[in-house]
């Protein structure tokens, strides 16, 4: 184990190389075709892709953030919220757009 030096936050370096692990372009693919034409949590989009063997759970971080990256460029809306089955919340509904 390597001792942080002074000033420096481990969390946020371990948080980058996650973040540069991850291939965003297929995920975001994979995202498109699981929404098809259906609305969807992002909760829901990580457990179907559990379900398809693409993610090693069904932790919804490992859609949000390409959720919203999609929303921002304009290949995903929200559409609406609803409870979420799993944890009762209320949750951000997504939709696939077409270009």
């Amino acid at each position: 184990m390597k001792k942080r030096d002074y000033g420096e936050v481990p969390s946020l370096e371990c948080k980058h190389e996650s973040h540069e692990k991850v291939d965003k372009q297929k995920r975001c693919r994979q995202i498109l075709t699981i929404l098809g034409d259906r609305e969807m949590t992002a909760k829901e989009v990580a457990y179907e892709m559990n379900l398809r063997g693409w993610i090693p759970d069904a932790d919804r971080n490992h859609a949000s953030p390409r959720l919203n990256e999609m929303c921002a460029d304009g290949r995903v809306e929200q559409v609406g919220k609803k409870k979420c089955q799993w944890t009762g919340k209320t949750v951000t509904v997504y939709r696939r757009l077409e270009r």
